[in-house]
């Protein structure tokens, strides 16, 4: 089979099973393509190829585990791996820690049968202060954060699957800078045991593919739910710019008239309710607060080694009354509930995955500013890959829908993305 290492996920996983491929010989094809595309893209932060190709000829010993047996994946170092070094993108622990476990979320896809091919760059704790990795579609260009070894290591072709984490931004902006598709699931249906806390009530592990349908079946697996098929089916779209609009740039407004054309039906335009208009202040207390009790024995012991950005945010943190963190987690509970009654009109919202193309430079990953709201209010997202802005970089366009409802969302987006591609 030529050029294993382009097939969706799920594809290889079937032709895995058939007998048509191996999982050798797709880990090989994605090592290839890392050994010829790392200098210009620097994806990955730490490969093993031997122990790669080792865990894949265990796999081509066994029955298919489950639709994507044989499948390599990427993990974002600040996921624990029982047989990798884990970093957090800090100088703090480089060469890297070696827990004795493995993160619930990498338990589980190993148990599912994939092979876990290396640890992919993130930025210092996913946080602010980026790590090597450079856009795969122009290197003067950031792939975002902090999930950005992912997002790029997938959309260059280098692994079908990677592991993102979101906070604010980190797995829909990157996927949207890169093209890709990123899913942030509702708020705590992947475990994040084993995982580098950031901020509790916010930190959600999601998926980063290059089809909905391989990032749903990721996701289940890590969430330890059994496999069940995506079927495209058509939503009640409706248009929601989000407070964040002001920061739009004309590359994602035109992605989002593309979306909407693309939803065939009159789409109409719908603001959130007012409890969620200090969402965006909300969010900022939250992490910042969550954050310098997080990395307290970092802060404490080994200040000289974190950077600027996070310093700053660990000392905003550390200014906050614990009565302003209390008033923040009221709005987010206050705007949950008022965000799910406006589902009684319609299904999913269509509304910006990031500004618009990556940002020129590496020292910034772009703004989280469309992101944040939807973080804080625990709702599964979905960027759909497809457009190109006027430099001929990736636009993404965010689907968002009600709690709990992950299936409907992505239903729509699988519905949604080849008329988006068209």
């Amino acid at each position: 089979m030529n050029e294993p290492h382009r097939l969706t996920a799920l594809r290889a996983g079937a032709a895995i099973a058939a007998g048509q491929l191996t999982s050798v010989a797709l880990t090989e094809a994605c090592l290839a393509r890392i050994a010829e595309r790392d200098d210009a893209v620097g994806a990955w932060i730490h490969l093993d190829p031997e122990a790669a190709l080792d865990e894949a000829r265990k796999r081509d010993s066994e029955e298919p585990r489950s639709a994507l047996h044989g499948v390599p994946v990427g993990v974002k170092d600040i996921i624990d791996t029982h047989d990798m070094p884990t970093c957090y993108g800090s100088p703090i622990y480089s060469p890297g820690t070696r827990p004795a476990w493995d993160a619930s979320c990498v338990a589980l896809l190993r148990n599912a049968g994939m092979t876990v091919l290396g640890k992919t760059v993130t930025t210092e704790f996913a946080m602010r202060h980026p790590g090597k990795t450079r856009n795969p579609s122009d290197p003067g260009r950031t792939p975002g954060g902090s999930s950005q070894g992912s997002a790029a290591g997938v959309a260059d072709h280098q692994v079908p699957l990677a592991i993102g984490t979101q906070t604010a931004g980190s797995v829909i902006r990157p996927a949207s800078f890169c093209g890709a598709v990123g899913y942030k699931p509702t708020f705590g249906l992947i475990h994040r045991s084993g995982v580098k806390p950031l901020s509790e009530s916010l930190d959600t592990i999601g998926s980063i593919a290059r089809s909905v349908e391989d990032a749903a079946a990721f996701a289940r697996a890590m969430a330890g739910l059994p496999f069940s098929t995506v079927e495209p089916a058509k939503a009640r779209f409706a248009l929601c710019r989000s407070p964040a609009w002001p920061e739009v740039q004309p590359a994602s407004e035109a992605a989002m008239e593309r979306a909407v054309g693309a939803a065939g039906d009159r789409v109409p335009a719908i603001e959130l309710p007012p409890p969620c208009e200090d969402l965006l202040i909300a969010h900022d207390v939250i992490m910042a607060y969550e954050a310098a009790r997080a990395l307290a024995h970092e802060h404490f012991n080994h200040a000289d080694e974190l950077s600027e950005a996070i310093l700053k945010v660990i000392g905003t943190g550390e200014a906050f009354f614990h009565t302003r963190y209390l008033w923040a987690r009221d709005i987010q509970a206050g705007a949950a509930a008022a965000f799910n009654d406006i589902f009684g009109g319609t299904d999913v919202l269509i509304t910006p995955a990031a500004p618009g193309e990556a940002p020129k430079g590496l020292g910034w990953t772009g703004t989280p500013e469309f992101n944040r709201i939807w973080t804080t209010l625990g709702a599964p997202c979905v960027t759909l890959p497809g457009v190109a802005g006027p430099n001929g970089m990736p636009v993404g366009v965010q689907l968002v829908g009600r709690p709990g409802h992950d299936d409907t969302v992505l239903a729509a987006a699988a519905w949604l993305h080849p008329r988006l591609q068209g």
